[in-house]
Formats: structure tokens, sequence, C-alpha cells
């Protein structure tokens, strides 16, 4: 056995670049450096420029400063896993043009600005599973398009921008499994979102409601359409054209409401209110005046072809009196006159 290990040590130390970081492993036949599990708490320095996998899971990494890659630019797969980032700052990976996968599972991250990975156009597979966040940017960042998977299963999502994922065209997975979904009016275009992937060839494990009440534990997709029509009507007499959406979506977001239990007020006002039956008045005494001016023009429609039947009638009936009678009458001995001629 201990001959196994001294041959072991000579190998690894064999495949040990020059120049990396004490505590890791540097292979340069695999271009890997291998840090995980060495109670780090900061992205480790002095690692081998030419390294294209960087394992720093099961530390304690709770911060990424901006030039923590400066060094590796490289860098297809980076593993963070299982660390204490609470947060990412937009722009800390900006500098890993060729990344491809990264991996930020069972970290402490409670929310994602807009453009945290910005100028990753290679980024393929992004997972944000099993953290803290309640709140998802409008957009990733620049250059992001080219993303195939997404997943933010087991946290704590209420609710998704669609147009987060309609900026993504390229997805072909998206995990959203043990979130607290709220399936009210805000998480509607989500629900069109996902219909549309779906249709398209798209893989998901679906939507499943937590609130409210009635629909917890229902599979989005199959809350019917008329739940969310009031919300819309809401928002527009609530916001002038063109802006009521940012401006509900800033109202709605989880700064100001993400703990709200069914009945409270920022959920209650997405709900089905019997708010909008003036607009529905509106149609209803349209409908009446149109089907009125419709009745009145087929009503004098009939009164024209009325009268002219009768005058049609009356004409006929005065072509006859006047043109045939006399006729009838001269031309009936004429008519009978061979036959008195005729012999008996």
């Amino acid at each position: 056995t201990g001959n196994w290990l001294l041959v072991w040590s000579v190998v690894s130390l064999a495949h040990t670049a020059h120049g990396c970081p004490e505590k890791c492993l540097c292979h340069t036949a695999s271009k890997t450096a291998d840090c995980k599990n060495r109670g780090f708490t900061e992205i480790p320095a002095h690692l081998p420029p030419e390294i294209q996998i960087l394992q720093l899971q099961n530390n304690r990494i709770w911060r990424i400063s901006q030039n923590a890659f400066t060094a590796t630019p490289l860098l297809k797969i980076l593993d963070l896993s299982n660390n204490s980032l609470s947060s990412v700052a937009p722009g800390a990976f900006q500098r890993l043009r060729y990344l491809q996968v990264l991996n930020l599972t069972r970290n402490l991250i409670h929310y994602i600005e807009n453009k945290t990975f910005s100028f990753l156009p290679h980024l393929k597979e992004l997972d944000l599973s099993s953290n803290s966040i309640v709140r998802l940017p409008e957009t990733f960042g620049n250059s992001t398009g080219n993303i195939t998977l997404l997943s933010v299963k087991h946290n704590k999502l209420q609710r998704m921008e669609r147009i987060l994922l309609e900026s993504l065209p390229n997805l072909k997975v998206v995990l959203f499994k043990d979130n607290p979904w709220q399936c009210n009016c805000n998480i509607f275009g989500l629900k069109l979102w996902l219909e549309s992937f779906l249709y398209r060839g798209g893989i998901s494990d679906g939507i499943i409601c937590s609130a409210p009440g009635i629909r917890k534990g229902k599979d989005l997709l199959k809350v019917p359409y008329e739940l969310f029509g009031a919300c819309p009507l809401r928002t527009a007499h609530l916001h002038p054209a063109g802006s009521h959406h940012h401006g509900f979506e800033h109202r709605s977001s989880p700064k100001h409401g993400h703990h709200g239990e069914p009945g409270d007020g920022g959920r209650a006002g997405c709900e089905p209110k019997p708010k909008p039956r003036p607009v529905s008045l509106r149609h209803a005494i349209a409908t009446v005046v149109i089907t009125g001016v419709v009745c009145g023009v087929v009503c004098l429609m009939m009164l024209a072809a009325a009268v002219y039947g009768c005058a049609y009638a009356a004409i006929t009936a005065k072509y006859h009196r006047e043109h045939l009678a006399p006729v009838r009458q001269h031309g009936a001995p004429k008519e009978k006159e061979p036959f008195g001629r005729s012999p008996a």
C-alpha cells in the first residue's frame, strides 16, 4: 500500500503544473485545477493561465472580486457549488469569454442583478438551483443568448419575468421545481411562454402553484386563462399605456412583498374582481346600440319590401282590369263562331 501511495504521489506531482496554488492540484493533461474541499474563502490566486476546468465546490467562498478570474481567461467549466456566496457582483465573470458551464448550486444567493452574466457568449449551462433566490432580473446580461439549460429549482421564486426567458432563444431545458410560485395574474406571461416553449419541443419539469390556496398543488398549465383576465384591465386603468407593465412589475417586486400570504394586498389586487364591470357595461351598451341599429335597418328594408309588394300588386290588378277584360269580352264571340257554323 505504501508503494502505491508513493507512485500516486509521483504521478500527481508529474501532472501538477508550475505555479499551482498550494492547496490545489493542477493537471496539465486535462487542464484542470482541483481546488475543491480546501477551505477557501475567496477565489484562489496564482492559478495556471491555461486551465479550462476549475473545481471550487465544497469551500467557504463568500465573495467574488472583479479581478478574480483575470489570470484564467480560458476557463470553460467553473464549479462553485456548495459555497457561501450570498450575492454575485455584475461583471464578476465577464472576463471568462469562453465559459460554457457555470455551476452556482447550493449557495446562499438571494437575488441576481441585471446583467450579472454579461459578456459570456459561449455560456450554455447556468445552474442556480438550491439557493434562496427571491428575484431574477429581466436579463442575465449581454451576449447570453446561447444558454441552452437553465435551472432555478429549489429557490424562493414566486414569479419570473417572461422577458428574461424570451431573451434566451436557444433554451432547450428549463427546471422550475420546488419554488413557491404565486399563480395569480403576475405569472400569466410565464404561463404563455411555457406553453409556447413546450410546443416547440422544450423540456421542463413544470410549475406547481403554491398560492393562492384554491390553486395550491395545481399545475400552472391547467389553470384556466379566465382566472387571469382581471389583472391586465386593472393595471391598464392605473398606469398610462406603454408604461403600466413596468410600473406594475416594480410595485409587485419581491423587495416589497415576496413573502405575501393568501389574502395579502399585493396578490389580492391580481385576483379577478368585480371592478372591471364598467368596461363590460360599456361593451354591453355598445352591443345593444349596434343591435338596435341593425334591427332598425332590417325593419326599414322589410317595410320597403312590403310597400313595393303592395304597389306591384295594385299595378298588376289595374293592368288586368284595363287591358285583359276588354279582350276577353270581344274575343269570346269570335272564338265561338266557328262552332256555330259547323254542321250539327
